[in-house]
């Protein structure tokens, strides 16, 4: 190797780094007010269902980000995505800091939606092609646990964060985000040194938003891995919305601390989960997530009724873990299923039907609590994951039929 492709290799490792903290950093950012809505709960008299509408918000934002702008880096470059993504999050952050009104709330989160829709596809893939500039012919296991760990991880260490700050610093409705503020300015930084990957093409493709697909191989083990990805967003759409909620009422636990350590467990659990299970095939990754969703989320329930904290932080960590699994394997199916042509289309299907999962089950909780007690809410709630639980189970036993 000559010393240019050596400098050249450096730098695409760097740029790995410099990638994945940025992933890392954008992903926590999304779920910073997580273990904060009770605070705005006490500050404004928000009802649980007005959170849930809040989030829904950045749900809303996401899905649109990912129709019109997941895919377009694939011609104008990485770097050209990500940098008004990043801008997009710095700028939602900014309104944290300066207002905590219900409209300002709505506003900042769907800008955040629109930020976390550009930056998800297009940091995997940038990660993706830094690790093979920098390692050719490696294995890829690095970059999935890495890509993993940013983006499921992330998730968990934003709620972390802020509930640590809100618990015992001033400001806590602001502090955080001015922190995180800061690290986002860093992630425009890190980016704008990254190396690019993609050439940009000059004779660009008609624009058109990304065209999503349920037609691909077998309906029966599409629809399964659909109805698996649903049901583990629903489970992260739990803990991102309204379970802070049921730990300080329900549980009567008004710790901020506590409540981001529950949702950083559960996270942490699911990236965990799925790096452990890598070599595993999707059939057993299927099975794993669906016995570990079904037993979490019963357990989770055991421990509402019975008013214990231990019970539901085990039985959210065991769903975290099914959750991460099972859509682990609902990516597997998809991509396994469909031809290279399509394969796009397929993948952005799932994930349209993965954060409709994110945000119906959250408010139709949020709803079912203006007339219903929290613990006969998620027993509904329960009840209906662990019919759709059953569902994919059978739908991924069928097989297609023979011509």
């Amino acid at each position: 190797m000559t010393t240019r492709h050596r400098s050249e290799s450096r730098r695409h490792g760097i740029g790995f780094s410099l990638i994945a903290f940025t992933f890392l950093t954008a992903m926590a950012f999304s779920t910073v007010p997580t273990p904060l809505y009770p605070l705005y709960m006490a500050r404004d008299g928000f009802s649980t269902f007005m959170v849930t509408v809040v989030f829904a918000t950045y749900a809303v934002g996401v899905v649109i980000s990912l129709l019109l702008a997941g895919h377009v880096s694939d011609w104008t470059g990485r770097k050209k995505i990500l940098l008004p993504a990043i801008a997009l999050e710095l700028a939602a952050a900014l309104l944290f800091i300066t207002t905590t009104s219900l409209p300002g709330l709505l506003v900042a989160r769907f800008i955040t939606g629109l930020g976390v829709g550009m930056i998800t596809a297009t940091a995997t893939a940038h990660l993706h092609e830094l690790h093979s500039a920098h390692r050719p012919g490696a294995s890829p296991h690095r970059f999935e646990l890495v890509s993993t760990a940013a983006n499921i991880g992330g998730l968990g260490v934003g709620p972390l964060v802020a509930g640590v700050l809100a618990q015992w610093v001033a400001v806590p409705l602001r502090t955080p985000y001015i922190v995180f503020a800061v690290l986002l300015v860093l992630g425009l930084v890190a980016v704008a040194l990254t190396p690019e990957t993609v050439e940009e093409q000059f004779a660009k493709p008609t624009y058109r938003p990304q065209r999503i697909s349920i037609d691909h191989g077998d309906r029966a083990r599409y629809l399964a891995a659909a109805a698996g990805a649903f049901a583990s967003f629903a489970v992260f759409g739990l803990f991102t919305s309204v379970a802070p909620g049921f730990v300080a009422g329900t549980l009567h636990q008004s710790s901020r601390a506590l409540a981001g350590l529950i949702v950083f467990a559960v996270f942490g659990g699911a990236a965990v989960a799925q790096s452990v299970t890598a070599r595993l095939s999707t059939d057993t990754k299927r099975r794993l997530g669906l016995s570990s969703q079904a037993a979490g989320v019963g357990i989770l329930v055991v421990g509402m009724y019975t008013a214990n904290l231990a019970a539901f932080l085990i039985g959210g960590v065991i769903a975290g873990i099914g959750a991460g699994v099972l859509f682990k394997a609902a990516l597997g199916t998809i991509a396994a299923a469909a031809v290279p042509a399509k394969r796009g289309e397929a993948l952005a299907g799932l994930f349209l039907i993965a954060y409709l999962g994110l945000t119906l089950p959250a408010v139709g909780i949020g709803v079912a609590t203006l007339s219903a007690s929290a613990t006969t809410v998620m027993t509904w709630f329960a009840s209906l994951l662990l019919a759709l639980l059953a569902t994919v189970a059978v739908l991924a036993r069928r097989r297609p039929a023979t011509r």
